[in-house]
């Protein structure tokens, strides 16, 4: 029986400090067949002189003007051939058997509409130190219960941790390149709601790389753009799970929804807030002015509400700053150790050949 094709897809755009190994991991990966397509999506670095280091018959790299991640999804799904589609972000990192694993979960008696996902952790510079924290949605779940959890617990899986079919991606359409941010999570609804459920495969891994907020596409901050996008997404959201399940149990679940992500329009876009108002209105319920956590409460009567968020948003992300600046050092010292040791086993293997064969390696 041959065996499927899978096509790992990669866009990438100013990629060069993490694209070499991101490629490392696709090529790497245990199951024989698949094809792995990066697309440079503009990148003013080094990203496709770095990419094009691996081209093969196995890697594909094309350049494109810069239109954006999904938009450079699409262009890579369009040149695939896979049965199979592993979409990877340029940073990050699956394990060695990630593949395998979840191609082994796949049952005789399975149709292709079975969404197939893994356990993931993030991580600074050195995976060893991810820790794997499992969530109510690290589980076998049909799609309905899915997308609950997900909205009602403020859950998501990672981009990588799923394997999908051809058949089930063609049927979930194009990722959305008016969505600014937030755009792998209505894709993966759609995904989600053209399939028969998903299959949790708790031996296969994936390393989400942790960089800095100003370099995500999923942080929102201030842009207008992205709190635009985030609001559309929520409203997609909010539709598909309705039309899963209509109920007092989905509303309730909409409303908590809309109330977790509603600190992003509250004073900043009161258009915005005023919309998700109204939306709150159409599921029998209504929106709270939103609270801070405890934290940073205190701040609110010196400084305001819109100065204490801003200390809501930035120390958590100065904290992590830290912290990846601290592993990157240490990434560097065992990287350098590891070439130190790697040497002088090299010069302990010349020596001892030297003295196999009667002779003395010369001097350097």
């Amino acid at each position: 029986m041959t065996k499927p094709l899978v096509s790992i897809l990669i866009p990438a755009y100013n990629a060069e400090k993490w694209i070499g190994y991101t490629l490392e991991s696709a090529v790497g990966q245990t199951w024989p067949q698949k094809e792995v397509i990066v697309v440079d999506d503009g990148s003013t670095d080094q990203t496709g002189e770095i990419a094009r280091q691996f081209a093969s018959k196995q890697v594909q790299v094309v350049t494109t003007e810069n239109r954006g991640a999904a938009a450079a999804r699409n262009h890579a799904f369009k040149l695939s051939q896979g049965d199979y589609i592993q979409w990877l972000d340029a940073d990050d990192l699956l394990a060695r058997d990630k593949i395998e694993r979840q191609l082994e979960a796949v049952r005789r008696d399975d149709n292709k509409r079975i969404l197939l996902s893994s356990p993931w952790a993030t991580f600074h510079y050195r995976t060893r130190r991810a820790q794997f924290v499992p969530t109510r949605l690290w589980q076998d779940l049909p799609p309905v219960e899915w997308l609950a959890r997900k909205m009602g617990e403020n859950l998501y899986m990672q981009t990588a941790t799923w394997l999908t079919s051809r058949e089930l991606a063609e049927a979930a359409g194009e990722w959305d390149v008016m969505l600014h941010t937030d755009d792998d999570g209505e894709y993966f609804c759609r995904v989600l709601l053209a399939s028969n459920g998903t299959r949790f495969v708790r031996e296969a891994r994936v390393f989400y790389r942790s960089t800095s907020w100003s370099h995500r596409v999923s942080h929102v901050g201030t842009s207008d753009k992205k709190k635009e996008a985030i609001l559309q997404s929520m409203k997609l959201h909010v539709r598909y799970l309705r039309s899963l399940e209509e109920s007092e149990r989905v509303r309730k679940i909409c409303l908590t929804y809309l109330q977790r992500w509603s600190e992003h329009f509250y004073l900043e876009r009161p258009d915005l807030f005023a919309e998700l108002q109204d939306l709150a209105t159409q599921l029998q319920g209504r929106l709270d002015i939103p609270t801070l956590r405890w934290k940073y409460a205190w701040m609110e009567p010196a400084f305001g509400w819109k100065a204490a968020r801003m200390a809501q948003m930035m120390l958590p992300q100065l904290k992590a700053s830290l912290i990846r600046h601290w592993d990157r050092m240490m990434f560097a010292l065992e990287d350098q150790a590891a070439v130190l040791q790697a040497t002088d086993e090299s010069n302990f293997t010349r020596q001892k050949a030297s003295t196999r064969f009667g002779t003395r390696a010369c001097p350097k």
